[in-house]
Formats: structure tokens, sequence, C-alpha cells
């Protein structure tokens, strides 16, 4: 049996000091924002608290799907390194980028130069994304959503050519018998690839190939709440499981701090999975079990 662990929107906390000249940007908004707003929902020690919760669980690979900063500064990166670092090694962590970890023009470069390891791994060829993890028969997919866009626009876009990519791998690991798990930031579901502000641009062509090829999990962010969905495929509806930002703290308005557990295991020809949701309840400060269910 193979346990993964999947946490998202990270937006690591407090804000480091930022200089006028770096506001000279689409970074005035989100600065300003922090300011007004995010910065009272996104606490460094909810995220401590509920990552110590789920290293106690001791998964064998974890999976953070975006956003681990907010404005991109290159401070902030630093952080997110080190942060990382401190998460586990490579062999044990697996990341992708989210809208703010490339925030403006640039700064998903200087990212991955920094994360190096965290967001790479098998290839097809040159391109960065998708990677591939494989530990044991389970096989993670990192794609990226990741672009830069105008002030107050939060979308994302995969790209023609890296869904080909995806769409490959996604036959190539079908043949071998792989649990394929697919890491996007974004969610692709229609209702939300709709949002021209906030949304997947290229959702429709997402699921198309997911339809095509089949997958066995895709996981996501971005919208800081849990939500459970599916996409229709050749052998059956592929789950769409997203989770809840891990730094909200229990008395967020949205939803509070969470990370997935899921338990994947093969038995004879028929895989079976299944999910536990822990994190904050909205009163008090204990880390429960919230939610568990069959995945497939």
């Amino acid at each position: 049996m193979i346990t993964l662990a999947h946490i998202s929107d990270v937006h690591l906390s407090p804000l480091p000091r930022v200089h006028p000249r770096e506001l000279m940007s689409k970074r005035i908004t989100g600065y300003l924002n922090w300011k007004l707003r995010r910065g009272k929902h996104m606490r460094r020690d909810t995220l401590s608290a509920l990552v110590g919760h789920m290293k106690n669980q001791a998964p064998d690979i974890i999976a953070v799907t975006g956003d681990l900063v907010n404005l991109a500064l290159d401070d902030e990166i630093d952080r997110a390194a080190n942060w990382l670092a401190a998460l586990g090694s490579p062999d044990c962590v697996c990341a992708i980028p989210g809208n703010h970890d490339a925030y403006v023009k640039g700064a998903l470069d200087t990212a991955l130069k920094r994360y190096n390891r965290y967001m790479s791994g098998e290839r097809l060829d040159e391109s960065p994304f998708p990677y591939v993890r494989r530990i044991g028969n389970v096989a993670l997919i990192g794609v990226s959503s990741a672009i830069t866009t105008p002030p107050l626009i939060a979308a994302g876009q995969v790209g023609h050519g890296q869904i080909g990519r995806l769409s490959r791998l996604l036959e190539l690991l079908g043949e071998a018998n792989f649990f394929r798990v697919v890491m996007i930031h974004h969610p692709p579901s229609e209702a939300l690839g709709r949002q021209k502000r906030k949304g997947l641009w290229d959702a429709p062509a997402f699921r198309s190939a997911i339809a095509r090829h089949g997958a066995e999990l895709i996981l996501h962010g971005h919208t800081h709440i849990s939500s459970v969905g599916a996409i229709p495929a050749p052998a059956g509806e592929v789950p769409v499981v997203g989770v809840a930002s891990a730094s909200a703290p229990p008395e967020d308005h949205g939803a509070p701090g969470r990370y997935n557990l899921f338990e994947i295991e093969k038995v004879g020809s028929i895989w079976t999975c299944t999910m536990r949701e822990f994190g904050y309840q909205r009163i008090g400060d204990e880390i429960a079990l919230r939610l568990q269910m069959r995945i497939c």
C-alpha cells in the first residue's frame, strides 16, 4: 500500500519586507489584497501544526499543488525552498506551481531553479512539465497551469504542448498498469473552467485528454475549499479532489486548513483508494478526522 498526502495553497506568511520598486507591477494589487484581507486568513502557525500532524501519519509521498508564495518575491521564493526542504527530501515531496508562483514575469523561472528537484522528475523531453514521479506502482504526474496574468486575473492555462505530453504519459503509464495521479493547481471542472478571471482557460482540452486516456485520480488546489468531483473516462469516472488552503486558520470564513491522506492499494487486478480528510474545525484549534470515503 502507498500512502499519499496532499496539501495546497500554502501562501507562506508573514509577507517579507517589500521594497517600493517591487510594487511597480501587478504586485501592487496583490500587496494591497494581502494587507486588507488575505494576510488575516493565512497563518504560519496554522500551517506548521497541520504539517506536523500530516508528517506524523508517515506518508510515503507528499504532493503540494501550488501557491507556495504570495507575490513571488525573491525572498518569498527562498523561504519556500527552505520550507520544502523542511517538509521532506525531494524523493518524498513533489510540488507544482500555482498562479501566485508565476505572479510576475520571470518569477516562475526563478522558482523552478530554486525548488529544483521538488518540481521535477522523469519527462518526455526538455520541457519541465509534465513530469512523473513513480513510487511503487503509483505514478504522480505534475502538470503546470501557472501562467503570468494581468492584475486581478488568477486564471491558469496548461497549453496545447503540455496537454499533448500529458496524453502520452497517461497512455504509457496506463499500459504499464500504474495508478495515475495527476497534480494540477487550477480545478479542471466545467463550471470553474468558465470563470475567465480565476478558472482554467483550457479546461475542456484538459478534460478531453483525461476522457481519452484515463487516470485514477486528479488532485488540485486554488479554490481554498475542499471538493470532490469527477471527469468521465473510458474505464469509469476519474475522481477530482480539491483541498482547502493549508494555512487557513480555524476561524476562516471559507474553509479552515486541511490536508488529505490517500491509501492506495492494488488487490489482484483491482485498485482501491481511500481518502481521509484531516483539518481544523470551525471552533477550536484541534486537528481532527473530518471525512473518510472510498475514492475507488
